[in-house]
C-alpha cells in the first residue's frame, strides 16, 4: 500500500507543479486553489508512505516522479524544449529511481 501512496503523491506533485505554473504567481484563483489542495494531498500521501518506507527512498522517488512528470508535462503540454541534454537528464533521474526502488527491498 505504501508504494501506491507514494506513486499517488508523485502524481499529485506533477499536478501541483503544473497548476502552480498556471497560477501566474498565485494571481489566478482557480489554479492557486488547485495547487494548494494538491500540495496538501501530495504531502499527506507522502507521509503515509513514509510510515513503512525509508525516508531516503520515499523522498527520492516522490521528487523523481514529480521532476520527470513535470518535465514530460512541460514538453507535451507547455511546448518546452525537448533537447538531447534534457532527455539524458530525465533518463538519469529515472535510472536513479529504479536503483532506489531496488535498494528498498
Amino acid at each position: 500500500m505504501a508504494w501506491l501512496y507514494l506513486f499517488s503523491a508523485g502524481i499529485l506533485e506533477i499536478v501541483w507543479a503544473f497548476t502552480m505554473k498556471q497560477s501566474d504567481g498565485f494571481t489566478r484563483p482557480m489554479p492557486t486553489v488547485i495547487t494548494i489542495v494538491t500540495m496538501i494531498g501530495s504531502f499527506a500521501l507522502l507521509s503515509l508512505a513514509m510510515r513503512s518506507l525509508p525516508l531516503g527512498t520515499a523522498y527520492t522517488i516522490w521528487t523523481g516522479i514529480g521532476a520527470v512528470g513535470a518535465f514530460v508535462v512541460g514538453v507535451t503540454v507547455l511546448g518546452e524544449a525537448l533537447t538531447p541534454m534534457r532527455i539524458a537528464a530525465a533518463l538519469l533521474i529515472v535510472s536513479g529511481l529504479v536503483m532506489m526502488k531496488l535498494s528498498a527491498s
